[in-house]
């Protein structure tokens, strides 16, 4: 059976599960052998066939020592991305009844897909929503196990988004999921790239290999597609050169296709005015800090790559009251007390030297 014969199999409503854990295989389910950095789905092949695999993906050029005489075997040139293709499949193709918008980045990846849902919901439409935080199908919350999960997770949250009324989908892209291929099977309208930063050097070894990882997602990006980049990053130049997509460049306070030009910034909040193909829309949101209208820049630039209208981006940033564990305000005793997330150098900096201006007396930190 050809790779094609077998995708339109599954298409077709074939009652074969698609399993990427040999341990979760049943009989007649499908299982797919990744390789991984720190093991190979080829080594349980032997299991997901004592456990009643009836069709086996492998790479084709990865042998197949195993006695597969009651199975069928599917060799494809990248196992990873035929599962992202399978589960699409095998869930009736929900990502190409959404449109699906991510962004990538170190840090202001969460920030920004709050964001992008509150503009598309000020739009009118329905927004799924998946990131360090949570996963959101518009039907149910469930709490978040990794930034970006398995492309099985992905299909199965979509078809709950298209069955809860959900048109649009924004998700947060992990260099993790990027260099693993979690998201193959999704085509994205717009993908944006907040910055890069030393972190998860533990994986991915060097600089170069993380901006690989990184870029990935948008040389996936189709021509007519958007690529939304921030002008002050010097590896979207990278980036830029590789992608086939237009590109939507976006800056602070300079000529940029898509500007912010700061007004005011308090603790309560900030005021620019978003500029972009002649337009200018003022934009006042609770949340604080030039990293953060950034973050703005990043999500009005998804919104508009949808086509989504400025006035409309702009009501959406402004709506968005907070973001979970993000410069979040709580109760104090008078004094303001904010909880961060930043749990990398770069990113507690980033937090301390917006706070700071804007503290009248002692500014005392608890990290940990």
């Amino acid at each position: 059976m050809t790779w094609n014969e077998f995708l339109g199999l599954i298409s077709s409503g074939a009652p074969a599960e698609v399993r990427i854990d040999s341990r979760r295989v049943r009989r007649g389910d499908v299982f797919v052998a990744i390789p991984g950095a720190t093991c190979d789905g080829h080594d349980f092949i032997g299991q997901a066939l004592a456990n009643g695999a009836r069709y086996i993906v492998h790479a084709q050029d990865h042998a197949v020592p195993w006695d597969a005489k009651d199975a069928l075997l599917i060799p494809v040139e990248s196992p990873a991305r035929a599962a992202g293709l399978l589960a699409q499949a095998k869930q009736g193709n929900p990502g190409a009844r959404l449109t699906n918008l991510a962004v990538t980045g170190t840090n202001g990846k969460t920030t920004t897909t709050f964001l992008v849902r509150s503009c598309v919901e000020t739009a009118g439409h329905k927004c799924g929503l998946m990131g360090t935080v949570v996963y959101d199908t518009g039907s149910g919350v469930a709490s978040s196990s990794l930034t970006t999960p398995d492309c099985l997770t992905i299909a199965e949250a979509q078809r709950r988004m298209v069955d809860g009324g959900a048109d649009y989908m924004v998700i947060e892209a992990s260099s993790h999921a990027l260099s693993q291929d979690r998201l193959a099977g999704v085509d994205f309208k717009a993908a944006a790239f907040t910055n890069l930063t030393g972190d998860h050097l533990d994986y991915h070894k060097t600089k170069e290999n993380y901006l690989a990882a990184k870029t990935r997602l948008f040389t996936a990006l189709a021509p007519e597609a958007t690529a939304v980049l921030n002008k002050h990053a010097p590896e979207s130049q990278s980036i830029a050169r590789a992608t086939k997509a237009r590109v939507c460049w976006y800056a602070i306070d300079e000529s940029a296709d898509l500007v912010a030009r700061i007004e005011s910034m308090t603790v309560n909040g900030t005021s620019f005015m978003l500029e972009y193909q002649g337009r200018r829309e003022r934009v006042k949101t609770p949340l604080v800090g030039r990293y953060n209208v950034a973050n703005h820049l990043a999500a009005a630039g998804l919104c508009l790559g949808a086509g989504l209208d400025l006035g409309t981006v702009a009501k959406g940033l402004s709506a968005l009251k907070g973001v979970p564990g993000r410069l979040e305000k709580v109760d104090g005793d008078g004094s303001a007390v904010i909880v961060d997330y930043a749990h990398t150098d770069d990113a507690l900096q980033n937090v301390l030297t917006t706070l700071k201006p804007l503290c009248r007396g002692r500014l005392t930190v608890l990290f940990g």
